[in-house]
């Protein structure tokens, strides 16, 4: 086994190994309905960084440490802007663009006038009349999205220096279709401990909402990864996933009032959502996106696309 596989494997066994560990005690618990999920769920968000951590400062100990992990250097600026700017914009339009295809497979009833099930949604909260008119408050959740990447910046990026920032990388020598695949399996294989207890496909049974999660985390991680390569940084990937994260609540928004979601089969995490994604992945590796990252100096941010030597 060369050196580079066998540091993948560590890299794996740590990060998932650290997610069970501090996943457990709602396993012991009430599962999801355990009042200590929320911060478990905070707390396993960044096991992935200590993962990768310990192989950067411990195991491999490479001399640019934080080059490796994708944290700097911070240049050319103009580059990372543009990069950052797309963060905020690929997750979002990924998620909203979900709604309409499922909608016209039918596996998700949108209301994208009335905004009914995200009417009767606040009305039920707020006991009352709508403090303002549903259309603003539709508008206000963009609003929301912006405030809410950047407050899950820091916990997104908890994994990010994991699955982007150090794995990724690592898995490029192998060619960038084994590296997108391979480093999706991993991060949805390390969300089990949560997917297990019913999380994001409370529908379906645990086996399949592994299936369901490792496949979305396949075609989501392409346009993450894109963000991280392509930039020569880890912060775009991370800004990209607290986006993801914050925006994941519009097909609530959209949703017509009566129609349950089956997340199997609608929103990005449903195969429905995957098509977008999935069609923006081939057009990167179709137009070589994956292959270098340009990187300022030493171009150190090359990745090469041939398996290293044996070890």
């Amino acid at each position: 086994m060369d050196r580079n596989l066998r540091a993948i494997l560590y890299f794996t066994a740590i990060s998932c190994g650290l997610a069970w560990l501090v996943a457990w005690p709602l396993w012991q618990g009430d599962g999801l309905l355990d009042t200590r999920f929320g911060v478990v769920a905070l707390a396993m968000m960044f096991t992935p960084a200590v993962a990768a951590l310990a192989m950067v400062f411990i195991v491999e100990r490479p001399a640019a440490k934080l080059r490796s992990l994708g944290l700097w250097p911070l240049k050319p600026a103009g580059r990372l802007l543009r990069f950052l700017a797309l963060a905020f914009i690929v997750p979002v339009a990924l998620i909203l663009v979900a709604l309409p295809v499922g909608d016209a497979l039918g596996v998700y009833r949108a209301d994208f006038t009335g905004f009914s099930a995200f009417k009767a949604m606040l009305a039920t909260a707020g006991e009352g009349e709508l403090p303002l008119p549903i259309e603003t408050l539709v508008a206000l959740q963009f609003v929301n999205v912006l405030i809410g990447a950047l407050i899950n910046l820091l916990p997104a990026l908890g994994e990010e220096l994991g699955w982007r920032g150090w794995l990724l990388p690592k898995l490029m020598p192998y060619g960038p279709v084994k590296a997108i695949v391979v480093s999706g399996i991993i991060w949805g294989a390390w969300h089990a401990p949560l997917v297990l207890l019913g999380y994001n496909y409370p529908l379906a049974p645990g086996w399949l909402g592994m299936l369901m999660m490792i496949g979305m985390c396949i075609l989501v991680g392409a346009a993450f990864g894109w963000l991280r390569l392509r930039s020569a940084s880890v912060w775009p990937a991370a800004l990209a996933h607290g986006t993801f994260n914050a925006a994941a609540g519009f097909s609530l928004v959209f949703a017509a009032a009566g129609a349950p979601i089956n997340t199997v089969n609608a929103t990005i995490l449903g195969w429905s959502g995957w098509i977008v994604p999935l069609l923006l992945a081939i057009v990167l590796l179709a137009t070589k996106q994956f292959h270098e990252a340009p990187a300022s100096g030493n171009r150190a941010g090359q990745f090469p696309t041939h398996p290293p030597a044996a070890g």
